[in-house]
C-alpha cells in the first residue's frame, strides 16, 4: 500500500507519534508501506520554520531530509498535472497545500494520511 503523509501526519510520525490515531500508526508501521512525501508538505514545513510558527531541532533541509531517510518517505513531486489537478478540484478546502496534496494522491493513486475533515470530503483514499 502507498501512503502520501499529510504535512501534520509526517510532523507527527517523526516527532509526537502517540497524536496519530492507531489505524494510521498500524499503516505506517507496516513494512510492506511505501511512504511518499510531497514537496507540498516539504515547502509547507519551510516556510512555517521560517516565519516562526514551527519548531525543529535543525533547519528543514537538514531535518526533513533525515527524517524521510529514517522514515523511507519518498519524494512525490509538484508536478504540472499535480497542479492543474489542484486547480479543478472543487472548491471543498481552501488550502492549497491541502489542496496540493489530494491532487497528488489522485494523480498517483495513493492513500492519505490525514486526520483532515475537509480532505476526507474528496473522492480520494484516505486513513485515520
Amino acid at each position: 500500500m502507498r501512503y502520501l503523509l499529510d504535512t501534520c501526519a509526517f510532523l507527527w510520525l517523526c516527532a509526537e507519534p502517540g497524536r496519530l490515531s492507531r489505524k494510521a500508526r498500524d499503516a505506517l508501521s507496516d513494512p510492506a508501506a511505501d511512504l511518499l512525501l510531497s514537496d507540498a508538505s516539504v515547502l509547507e514545513i519551510a516556510l512555517k520554520w521560517e516565519a516562526k510558527k514551527l519548531a525543529l531541532p535543525a533547519p528543514p533541509r537538514a531535518w526533513v531530509t533525515e527524517q524521510a531517510g529514517i522514515w523511507r518517505a519518498a519524494a512525490a513531486p509538484i508536478t504540472r498535472a499535480v497542479i492543474y489537478r489542484a486547480a479543478e478540484l472543487p472548491a471543498l478546502h481552501r488550502d492549497p497545500f491541502d489542496r496540493l496534496l489530494v491532487s497528488t494522491a489522485l494523480e498517483g493513486g495513493t492513500t492519505i494520511v490525514t486526520p483532515d475533515q475537509a480532505i476526507h470530503k474528496y473522492p480520494v483514499p484516505w486513513t485515520w
